[in-house]
Parts: C-alpha cells; sequence; structure tokens
C-alpha cells in the first residue's frame, strides 16, 4: 500500500495530504474527473477505506460535475476552479468539493422519470448519510457529503 507522500510524488503539484486530509485542484476537463476519480481511490486505498471507494466516487463525480456545471460555466482547462478535498473522521469519510459561486445547490423536487439531468445531488442523498453546503468568504461554497467508514453488513 502507498503512503500519501509516495502518491504525491506521482501527482501533480495541485495535490495536497496529510495524515486525514487530501486535497485536489480541478479542472472542468474529462481529465480533471478521472484525475478526482483516481485521486478519490488511492486515498481511500491509504486510508484503508478501500470499500468505500465505489460510494465515494460516485459522491466526488457527482458533487464535481455539479460545480462545472452550475458553478463555472466557462470552465478553462489551464486554471484551478474547484478544489476537491477528502477528509477522515472517527466514522465518516466528508467529501467536499468547493467552488466560487455563491448559487446553491439545487435539490430537483420533480419526479419526473425521464429528466436527463437533476439527480445528481438525489444520488449523493442516498449514498451519504448527510450532505449539505456552507458559504465561503469572501466568495463561494463548499457542497460535502458525509459517508459512513464502517463495513456494511
Amino acid at each position: 500500500m502507498s503512503s500519501p507522500a509516495q502518491i504525491r510524488s506521482h501527482q501533480s503539484a495541485s495535490v495536497h495530504y496529510s495524515p486525514r486530509t487530501a486535497a485536489l485542484h480541478l479542472t472542468g476537463s474529462r481529465d480533471g474527473f478521472a484525475q478526482a476519480r483516481d485521486f478519490t481511490h488511492r486515498t481511500l486505498d491509504c486510508w484503508s477505506l478501500g470499500h468505500c471507494g465505489d460510494d465515494a466516487v460516485v459522491v466526488v463525480t457527482e458533487l464535481a460535475a455539479n460545480a462545472v456545471l452550475h458553478a463555472l460555466p466557462h470552465p478553462s482547462v489551464d486554471e484551478f476552479h474547484a478544489r476537491l478535498r477528502l477528509t477522515l473522521r472517527r466514522s465518516h469519510l466528508v467529501c467536499a468539493i468547493t467552488d466560487p459561486s455563491d448559487s446553491l445547490p439545487v435539490y430537483p423536487h420533480s419526479a419526473d422519470a425521464l429528466l436527463e439531468h437533476g439527480r445528481g445531488l438525489q444520488i449523493v442523498e442516498a449514498l451519504s448519510e448527510h450532505w449539505g453546503w456552507t458559504r465561503r468568504s469572501p466568495v463561494g461554497k463548499t457542497v460535502w457529503a458525509m459517508l459512513p467508514t464502517h463495513h456494511r453488513p
């Protein structure tokens, strides 16, 4: 198993690790989503939380997609626009995406099964024990989800 320091040596300078926190700056490109998924899997493997990997990757992907679609309407691949932060707590993994938009996350209330978009936060809610958002100062917000770290029966 790799340590965070070993993973850091294989990543770009946009990655930050501490024993219980790992962060990655994201772009709105396909490569950015792939990096976020890979980063999440590798970080959880380092924390011996591989059993949480699938749910965490789905949550991270949905939160990042919402940030790119709604908070970063014209992303430039060369600039960092959002930040993924994974934090290990006693019994939870916190997956958070911070973006520069003051627009609140929109939770769809429509039951229309034919909608092409709008289910991301419903998926996040289904996979997490808690989710929410926090305003950032002076601008922006963080949308977060808490996933249990114990093994499910």
